[in-house]
Order: structure tokens, then sequence, then C-alpha cells
């Protein structure tokens, strides 16, 4: 393990930032520590005898839960750390050692007795792939579970020690079918024959997990109630009619259930109890011995309910639910549950034709991104998932849809959605590329046979409806989504739109991600895309999918991002091989590296790593912001939403991401900031229109629009200063700046532009600063642009904020392309996550700009800045 990986996730391990958890109930300890763990090679023994008190286990290493096999091994140091260089080579694959290689013991010593009239509960809530469980020398379930998405539960009440010490042991077994990692997407396709992960065989974007992810995965929990238990509560919120936010609000409707399992031989009988924002609502029940019932309650009215908006529409205000269970007037098990009050509604536009998504009536311009997962490995904790989604609303996205070869997301990263508002896709476990929709010389099986994966049908149904009642009550979830570019087998359709139907009833399902319920498919191919890197004038000019799930770009980071995985012998420039998708260095290519074309000869091209790794920061920034604004301008015209493929890796991949796996973010996070602002200023790459994009659902009135231009020695051209007046999620069109760009010398040398609002109080609101090549296409005057005169001013403002003014002396060449980043005063290394409120950032002469630097995560404030531009060699300020 590479000492920046030890150190980051050691980091990670250790936060203990508080977040809203996503569902709480009374008496659940989670069972987090002292765990130990062998494998099951090297163990002679029986889970009878290992779960047995007095069993030895001085030779077993200590051992992560949540965790996989992995996970574990990298920290007991048998592995390298696989996400760095080559590394990941040097591991033995599952398919060539067998599955008894990574088959492996979990033990755990915990304290827990039962009082007179507890009921105690074991909970799983993800174990990959199959395991057994025995307690206390007895064997927990009768039969192996079997399912890396479905959850258990055990009634361990008759098994707990009587002095309250007992073990747990649970031996877990790797998925049925381990496939082939042969290079294809999802290797030779058979991993999915499983219900689970499908990219731990490798994809076009990562190498393979070579234990596909074996372990217990997600919490284990243990829970104490009375006799009845209190399941899966449910909540339906309903907001008729067109609001608007921070409004005074008509009445919201919320719907409640719950089930009861009555865990006695004996009939019991009592009240179910709800409480919300004041109101109380309440239902008798009567339990039989043994039984399980599912109780509704009465609709509970909220007056003047605060609404939940997505990022950028409004506040995400959320509500505590209680949801208790009395029997004889005293209490038996309740949980609370976190509520958005919000609606989420969608119909056909026939204009587009593809579907259009409205919040509490109000229609939703969608601008999102593909997320894959968290942590290829697996290690998944509320901190890198809070980080992972306050980036995504960082970029002005409204939307994450996760990919259907990965999970469905845990509690923890809806949590994160709820707070940030960010609306989801939830994809099932389906893609066309291991199930079938195309032809594949890679697979194993021909397209018949993968059309009908996985093999156990009844577990996918089965764990997609446990799936619905884990997630459903978030009010960020939006859509769910059959599968990845194919639909489920039609008898798990059928199924699956069943358990839709009853268990959820409130969101659209979409068969599969680029169907054409969701977006009329009347180009051709595939539904999506265009993929890789793309001349600006593409997004402005081509006319793709309406509502386009998959469309993206390079990712590369700049070149401290690079040195954190790629070897000093591999920081090269990447060299294109000719006729092949690979470069001349091999670890450029393991690490999935596709082509910057030639985007960056205009710039005078990269010599060295440094240099390539700068430039790629200017076509990153250009080509999000150029997405983003493309798909904007032909808002409700040719487009209801757009998707990024991708915003993020979950390892140390070198395409489609914002931020790179260690949370730094690139130059792709800010042009897509910049592009997707909510009311903005932008101007088309080819005849040089300024357009204004109101994305709010109110008019604008008296928005000033003030836009100049600026030769490379930094000389101010005005353009306009003018107000200008935009209606309600629209488009509109104002004047032509390319004759005062040419005067600005931009045939010759090239020249800036600068386009700025400010609504009504004098406020900015949208700030956006394009630099253009010669007539001949090149970067001519920037490749001789004088040096910077930035002066640089950095204030503590709490306890991790930075507030930093930059200025720019009057006469001074335009400050261009300003990075900034926090450093530990002693190492000089970044102090990640890091949030900016912007970056990669060009300050006019005679001008000024202030940013908000937040490092919420840090365990020490003991900080340098680090400044470096185009024309502005690095350097560290102190921090007052």
């Amino acid at each position: 393990m590479t000492r920046f990986t030890l150190k980051f996730y050691g980091v990670l391990m250790l936060l203990a930032v508080v977040l809203a958890p996503s569902l709480a109930s009374a008496g659940v300890v989670e069972l987090s520590k002292n765990w130990k763990s062998a494998p099951m090679t090297k163990v002679k023994a029986s889970g009878e005898e290992i779960s047995a008190t007095g069993f030895n286990l001085k030779k077993w290493q200590p051992a992560i839960v949540p965790g996989t096999v992995l996970t574990n091994m990298l920290e007991w140091g048998e592995v390298p750390d696989p996400f760095y260089g080559m590394n990941n080579n040097k591991i033995k694959d599952i398919y060539e050692t067998g599955r008894d290689y990574y088959t492996y013991w979990f033990v755990n010593d915990f304290q827990q007795k039962a009082k007179k009239g507890e009921q105690v509960w074991l909970n799983f809530r993800g174990v990959n792939y199959s395991f057994d469980v025995f307690l206390n020398g007895k064997k927990v379930n009768t039969e192996r579970h079997h399912g890396m998405y479905l959850r258990s539960k055990y009634n361990i009440t008759d098994l707990l020690a009587a002095d309250g010490n007992n073990r747990l042991a649970v031996i877990v077994y790797p998925v049925d079918v381990v496939g082939n990692p042969n290079g294809g997407q999802g290797g030779d396709g058979t991993i999915a024959r499983n219900v689970a992960l499908q990219y731990v065989a490798g994809w076009d974007w990562i190498q393979p997990i070579r234990d596909r992810n074996t372990g217990i995965w997600d919490k284990v929990t243990v829970e104490t109630t009375k006799a009845v238990d209190l399941q899966n509560p449910h909540v339906v919120t309903r907001v008729p009619g067109v609001r608007k936010p921070g409004a005074e609000q008509a009445p919201a409707f919320i719907e409640t259930s719950t089930e009861l399992v009555n865990a006695t031989e004996a009939t019991v009988a009592g009240k179910v109890v709800v409480e919300i924002g004041g109101q109380k609502v309440e239902k008798e029940v009567s339990l039989a011995g043994k039984a399980k019932v599912e109780v509704e309650l009465p609709t509970i009215e909220l007056a003047n309910p605060k609404l939940w908006w997505p990022s950028g529409y409004g506040a995400q205000d959320m509500y505590t639910m209680s949801v208790k269970v009395y029997l004889d007037g005293q209490l038996s098990d309740e949980e609370t549950v976190p509520v958005g009050i919000r609606e989420i509604q969608h119909k056909w536009n026939d204009h587009t034709r593809s579907m259009q998504i409205s919040v509490n009536g109000q229609k939703i311009f969608i601008k999102g991104g593909n997320w894959i997962i968290s942590d290829a490995m697996l290690r998944l904790t509320p901190e890198r998932y809070d980080a992972e989604i306050r980036y995504h609303r960082d970029m002005n996205l409204n939307l994450i849809r996760i990919w259907g070869g990965a999970l469905p997301e845990r509690p923890e990263f809806y949590d994160a959605c709820n707070k940030y508002g960010m609306l989801v896709i939830q994809d099932f476990w389906m893609s066309g590329d291991c199930n079938g929709r195309w032809v594949d010389p890679m697979k194993k099986d021909d397209q018949w046979t993968r059309r009908q994966y996985p093999d156990d049908h009844n577990l996918f149904v089965e764990s997609a409806a446990d799936v619905i009642k884990l997630i459903r009550n978030n009010p960020s979830l939006a859509i769910w989504c059959g599968g990845n570019e194919i639909t489920p087998p039609q008898d798990i359709l059928a199924a699956l739109k069943d358990s839709l139907d009853a268990l959820d009833g409130t969101r659209w399902f979409i068969e599969y991600s680029n169907s054409d319920s969701m977006s009329y498919n009347f180009i051709g191919g595939n539904g999506d895309g265009p993929y890789g890197i793309q001349p600006d004038s593409i997004f402005w000019q081509y006319r793709t999918w309406p509502f386009n799930s998959e469309v993206g770009s390079v990712g590369v980071g700049d070149v401290v991002s690079l040195k954190r995985f790629l070897p000093e012998e591999n920081l090269v420039v990447p060299t294109d091989k000719k006729g092949t998708e690979a470069v001349s260095d091999e670890v450029w290519t393991y690490h999935k590296y596709i082509s910057y074309g030639n985007s960056m000869e205009p710039y005078g091209g990269a010599s060295n790593m440094e240099e390539f790794a700068k430039t790629a920061q200017l076509v990153n920034y250009n080509q999000y912001r150029a997405l983003m604004e493309g798909f904007s301008s032909h808002m409700w015209d040719w487009y209801t939403g757009t998707i990024i493929w991708k915003t993020q890796n979950p390892w140390t991949a070198l395409r489609g991401q914002m931020y790179d796996y260690y949370l730094d973010p690139n130059a792709c996070l800010f042009g897509t900031r910049v592009g997707s602002q909510l009311i903005h200023a932008m101007c088309n790459p080819v005849d040089k229109m300024v357009t204004i994009v109101n994305n709010s659902f109110d008019t604008q009135n008296d928005l000033m629009l003030v836009a100049k231009a600026y030769d490379m020695a930094g000389k101010e051209y005005p353009i306009t200063q003018v107000f200008v007046y935009s209606g309600p999620t629209s488009v509109k069109k104002i004047m032509s700046v390319e004759p005062f760009l040419n005067k600005a010398g931009m045939e010759k040398d090239g020249a800036f532009l600068q386009l700025q609002l400010l609504d009504h109080n004098q406020n900015l609101i949208s700030d956006n600063f394009y630099w253009y090549p010669n007539a001949e296409g090149n970067y001519s005057g920037l490749q001789e642009i004088g040096a910077s005169k930035l002066q640089v001013e950095a204030t503590k403002i709490g306890d991790n904020k930075v507030k930093v003014v930059l200025k720019n002396p009057a006469g001074a060449p335009v400050a261009f392309f300003n990075h900034l980043a926090i450093v530990d005063a002693k190492t000089n290394e970044r102090v990640l996550p890091i949030f900016a409120d912007d970056n990669y950032v060009s300050v006019v002469p005679g001008a000024e700009k202030t940013i908000i630097l937040d490092c919420p995560q840090a365990t020490t404030s003991n900080w340098k800045l680090a400044v470096e531009g185009y024309n502005f060699e690095q350097k560290y300020f102190n921090i007052k």
C-alpha cells in the first residue's frame, strides 16, 4: 500500500462526522469492532466449534467489518495496494485460485443478554455472496443465505449466552460463478449469473477486483425489541398542485404503513402510533402468534409544510417521523424515519419526444451525472458519501444515476442525496454487456443464454423487493430503472413491476436506461453517447438523444493527482499507439486512459508530464462547460435532460471523472459547475451568440448582463452593459460578440471574453470566462502571455474555512486559470476533500475575486495556501 493511500484510508476509517441516519431504531447496536478473521482453508473446525467461546482465536487476524476479504488482506499487508501502478496484477485472482481461497470465517465476541419479555434480533444488511451463521455453538440459519443485496434477520433470543458473553461466527463464500476476467466488459460475462456486482470482473474503466468483493460488506447489527418487531415503515408524501419554494404552502398529505412481526406464540394487541410535524395518528392492532402483518395508518394532513426541493431550486427541508408500536401501553419497538415532503411527477414532452421530470409541480431540466460506486473495494463510509455527493451538488447538478452493474446504493448514500438535494435514478442489476444485448466475442455464452442471467430469477426478484423497502422512503429517490441498456428477462421484469406497484407505487419506472419511454431514439445507435473528447461546438450543434442517459468525455487529474498512483517511471506523456486504444505506457493503458486526441496541440502540446497534466485541465474545463452549456442551450427544444458519463471513479482510473479516487477535484468539476449555473450567461462557440439560460421557476427581471473582451496584454474592450429579461425555465439569445472579440485581436492571437450576470440587488450570480484561439485554431497568444502579477491574501474564517482574495493590478495581463489548494504546512500535501465555490479562476486587470475554501473533514488546521496559474508559478501563502 502506498503511503498516501494508507493515510487516506486511515483517515476515512477514523473520521467521525455526524450525519443524519437514514433510519434509526431504538435498541440497535452495530457490531463494527472486535472482529477476527481467518481463511477457511486454514481452519479445520466446524462452525459449531468455532462459535463456542472457548475456541482459540489466537492466530486469527483482526478484521474490518463492514469490509471484504481483499480490504482485510490489504490491511494485514498480505497484498499491495491494487489501485497503485500495476499492483493489481500481483494479487491472485479468484478465477485462478478457486473459490475456497477467498472463503473466510469472520468471528465476533459481543455482550448481549435477553431480559424477560425481550426479543433479540441479528441483522445483516449485506453479505457477498452466501453465508452460514453460528452463535454460541449452534447454527442460526437453517438454509444457507444467498444474495449480495438481500438483507437477513434472525431471532437469536434463545441462543444468547446466559452470562451475556456471546460468540458469532460467519463463514462467507464468494459468488457462485466468479467469471473469467478476460478483458471484456464484465469479463466473460458469467459474473452476471449471480445477483451481485458485475464490474468486479473488469470493465472499460476498471481492472478486476480479485476477490469479487467477498465479505461482510455492510452493517451487522443486534436489535432488541419486545414481543412485536416493527419493520420497513413506509412513507408516501403527496404535494398536490404547483408549488413555489419559500412560499406559504397549501397542505401536504402523508401516508404511512409499517410491517409488524409477532415473535411470540401468543396473540398480542396494541396500537401503532405515528408522529410528524406536530401531528399524530394511531391505529389499533391485533397479531396472532408468529404473525406478520402490514398496517396502514390514517393519512396525515400537514398545514404549510416545509418542502424538499432539488439542489438549486429551494431548501432540502427534512422532518423526523416517529413510528412506534405499543402493547398494553408498553413500548415494544420504535423507529425514526427522516422524511422529505415532496412529490415527483413525470410526463411525456411531445416536442422533445422525451420524458420531462417535475418536482412539486415544477418542471426540472435534468443535469445529471452517472455514478458507479463510491469505492470499488466497498470501503463505504458516510464521510466519503457526504463528500462525493457534495461535489455533485457543487457542480450544480440535480440528479445522479446509479449504474446497473453496481449496487442498490446504501442508505448513507441516500442520506447525503437527501441533504444536498440530488435526485436519484436507481438501476437494478443488469447490463447490456453481460446480459446479452450485443454479440460479444469476449463472452462465454451466447446472447440467448446471457439474456436469461442471473441463474436464480427468484433471488433477483426477492432481492429487488427487499431493496425497494430499504430505500423507498428517501425523497431523493426519483426513478427506478430495470437495467443498464437492457431490460431484465420478461419474468423478472413482470415481477419487478408488480413489486414496485405494491411496495412503492409513486415513482416512474424506466424499463432500461436508454429506453424509448425515456428518450425516443430517432437517431439510431444505442440511445446514448457520444463519448470521449469532442470539439466544443459538437455539444451545441449536434443533436443527440432528447433525454440522454450517458454522454461524456475525458477526465485526467493534475500532476499531483497522477503522482498518487502512477510510479515515477510511468509519469510520462501518454502517446497513442496507432490503430489501438492503448498508449505507449502500459500503466496508463492498465488504468484505462482514453486519448485527448489532438486537443492539446493548439496549446503548444506537452513535452513533459507537468505540461501534459496542466494543459489537460484547460481541455477538461472547456469540455464539460461546453457539454452542459450546449445541452442547456436547447432546453425544452431538443432536450429535457442529460446525464454525464461519468462523474466519478471508484478506483484510480484515467478517464471520465470530476475528482479523483482520493477526492481531489480537477478542472472538469469547475467547468461543469460554471456551465450548469441555475441562471447563466454563455456564449455559443460557433457563432459567438450570447445566450441567457434561466433554470429557475421565476421570471428574472432587471438582470444586468456585463460583457467585456480582453486581449492578451490585458487591454479591456467593453461590449455591453445592459438589462435583460428572462422567463422561467427558458433560453434567450441576446447578441453576437464576435465583432468585439475580433477587435481584441482574436483572429491573430486569440482573445478572452468575460460574461457576468448581476441580479436586481447587484449580486453577481453568473461569472463566465472564455479563452479563444486565433483564426487557425491555435492559442498562440496564450503561449506568449506575460507573467501574472496576481496578489493573494488568505484568511481563516472558521475552523475549516479559508477566504482567499485574488487581486490583479490594473495594467497587468489577465491572471489566467489559477488553481487554489489547501496544503499541510509541514508536508505540502493537499488537504482533502476540499470544497471551493470556484477554482481554476481567471482575474482580469484591475479586478479582484473572493473564493471560499472549505475542508470540513480535516483533522488539523495547520495549513498553507498553494496557488498556481497558467501564467503564475506555484507559490505558497501563509493563512492569516
